[in-house]
């Protein structure tokens, strides 16, 4: 077997934000229980402290090393890129990808929450997104489908629509945060197969195309739209984990 044909077996953990507990903050940097608390809410306080908790405890895991050692730099390529050519603009706080660092470098992680799950990836870009049907979804097509992807949505009958839609964005979602993009990249620059077809990159306009791209759905609850994305040419076979073994995980 080539390494060229060796699978990439990248590991997803999803947990539900029944796991969140006040036991896991002693695992966030002081940057991130400041940010914490600035929620209002506390079910976002809750799916923050899940994807900051989770994102440490399964690196220790891989890196066999306490989850407390395990540090993140926050990277936006975008603003990067935009540095790079002198460009002004950008936030100058922290934002973007976390990037381990420290122990854990070189590996890499995508976070995503939505509603009452989170999801995290090594390495991966991952989405998901909670099907809601009160949002204005004709204002989020405009700017969010590429035109041939606005033509097959809106050929759609309406009741499937809304579920199309977050499926749309999360499969592009999941690409952008793949490449370091994250949504100032573009939403509408990736085109992507409609949600009822198998998952595929179509085209991607402008800069920071991947050379080759493996995406796929995954499986969650009726209600919500999931995707991942894996920047490699190589076949992938994906582990992942319910929210039960994340739960034993988070314990331990």
């Amino acid at each position: 077997m080539t390494l060229g044909s060796t699978p990439l077996r990248p590991t997803v953990w999803w947990a539900h934000i029944s796991s969140a507990n006040d036991r896991l903050v002693r695992l966030l940097n002081e940057e991130e229980l400041a940010r914490n608390t600035r929620f209002r809410l506390q079910t976002d306080r809750d799916r923050h402290l899940l994807g900051r908790a989770l994102a440490r405890t399964a690196l220790a895991e891989r890196t066999g090393v306490p989850a407390s050692e395990v540090a993140f730099e926050l990277r936006c390529r975008s603003c990067e890129d935009k540095a790079r050519t002198g460009a002004d603009g950008g936030d100058p706080s922290p934002h973007g990808k976390p990037v381990p660092v420290g122990p854990a470098t070189g590996w890499e992680i995508s976070i995503s929450h939505s509603g009452e799950w989170v999801v995290q990836g090594v390495p991966v870009g991952v989405d998901v997104e909670r099907v809601s049907e009160a949002r204005d979804l004709d204002g989020l097509a405009a700017y969010t489908l590429a035109e041939s992807e606005a033509r097959a949505w809106r050929a759609l009958p309406e009741d499937d629509r809304s579920e199309a839609f977050f499926g749309y964005w999360a499969r592009k979602e999941a690409l952008l945060k793949a490449t370091g993009l994250g949504l100032s990249g573009g939403l509408r620059r990736v085109s992507v197969t409609p949600p009822s077809d198998r998952a595929r990159l179509v085209a991607w306009e402008g800069g920071g195309a991947p050379g080759t791209a493996w995406l796929t759905d995954l499986e969650r609850d009726p209600g919500y739209r999931s995707a991942l994305a894996v920047l490699t040419d190589r076949p992938v076979e994906p582990t992942v984990h319910p929210a039960e073994r994340t739960a034993a995980l988070l314990r331990g």
